[in-house]
């Protein structure tokens, strides 16, 4: 890849909704300047995820569905956007991280189009929390429920740009994970997270004092959790991948949804 500059201001946006979801926008670039700007823009590509999910909670309570429906459809449109490769990620990433193998063969493992015992064991506790989180927060208002799921899906996004932050080195050199390895400068990925936090406190201040403070702190520990995973699959990789990518975005997505049940 080139250091060259985008030929548009919406290079960087094609490039985050072109590769996390499927929704039909073309990439014409595939550099790393346009890597970067989709790195930096992943969370604007979150808040449109997270927008539908709770658009779809939302109609379901409406229809007297009940938070449990709700909470159900809810973790289901961000699987549906992605075509479950964020969830194919971390099932990998799990499959890799329990295996005893070395990282060379870990990587083999990683890349099998099979899931393997500790893949199909955190896809159902992650997705179980997720649904529990959240038929919690459906639970206490539709507000909470939506704002919860609309905070997972950046809270995800926001993950992968942290993630792709330079010093972060690829553990293969081909593939999506060497693409965006190391694009986005670190002071980009606390802007771009600063803001984040931002929005989630003017977000949640809407529902109460108590949430303008929870929100921003839900992101917060999404972060962390997702930086321990991160620090955890390269030293045991040698690098990030895109499966390691995706098994960031789901860690950080539940680890979100859980933290903003804590405390109410």
């Amino acid at each position: 890849m080139t250091e060259t500059p985008p030929t548009s201001s919406f290079d960087g946006l094609r490039f985050a909704f072109g590769t996390l979801t499927v929704l039909p926008v073309r990439v014409h670039r595939w550099d790393r300047a346009a890597a970067r700007g989709g790195m930096l823009g992943a969370p604007v590509a979150g808040l449109v995820v997270g927008t539908a999910s709770a658009g779809l909670g939302l109609l379901l309570l409406a229809l007297g569905a009940g938070p449990l429906l709700a909470a159900v459809a809810s973790v289901a449109v961000p699987a549906a956007l992605t075509r479950g490769l964020h969830l194919d990620g971390l099932a990998d990433t799990a499959d890799g991280l329990g295996s005893s193998r070395p990282a060379e063969d870990a990587l083999r493992i990683m890349k099998q189009s099979d899931i393997g015992p500790f893949g199909v064991v955190t896809l159902v506790l992650v997705l179980l929390a997720q649904v529990a989180a959240l038929d919690r927060l459906y639970g206490d208002s539709w507000a909470r429920g939506a704002l919860a799921a609309v905070v997972g899906a950046v809270a995800a996004r926001l993950a992968l740009t942290l993630a792709a932050r330079a010093g972060v080195p690829a553990a293969r050199p081909e593939g999506l994970g060497a693409a965006v390895a190391g694009v986005v400068p670190v002071p980009g990925a606390l802007a771009v997270a600063a803001g984040c936090a931002a929005g989630a406190a003017v977000a949640g201040a809407l529902l109460g004092a108590a949430d303008a403070v929870r929100t921003p702190l839900a992101l917060l520990a999404a972060a962390v959790v997702a930086e321990l995973l991160l620090r955890r699959c390269v030293r045991r990789f040698g690098g990030v991948t895109g499966d390691v990518f995706g098994g960031v975005a789901e860690t950080a997505a539940t680890a979100a949804l859980v933290a903003l049940t804590l405390g109410g």
